[in-house]
């Protein structure tokens, strides 16, 4: 299982290599709403600093999460490019090659 906040992470570091990668490319896409659904395994820390923590469960790990309770999530993310000073947040606009396998 991973931490919720890792696959999120990693989602913006691959939109950052791919809008990165897209500079200078004649056609360019601007990034809508990306939408994230899975399950995730909510378990709380002991202790007086105890925190709640929101793990992916995949399908080899289901049986390490037989006790902690699993719910579905949708996460709906909007992509923005960082503003340059004085200006409001703009969209990311990506562009780049296909990865191998990728449709």
């Amino acid at each position: 299982m991973i931490e919720l906040s890792d696959m999120i992470q990693e989602l913006r570091s691959q939109l950052t290599t791919a809008l990165t990668d897209g500079a200078g490319e004649a056609i360019r896409f601007e990034a809508g709403p990306v939408e994230i659904e899975a399950t995730v395994a909510v378990t709380r820390e002991a202790g007086a600093d105890a925190k709640i923590r929101f793990w992916v469960v995949d399908a080899s790990s289901k049986g390490s999460s037989a006790n902690a309770q699993t719910q579905r999530v949708k996460l709906t993310l909007t992509p923005t490019a960082v503003p340059v000073a004085g200006e409001p947040p703009r969209p990311a606009m990506i562009a780049g090659d296909q990865a191998p396998g990728e449709r």
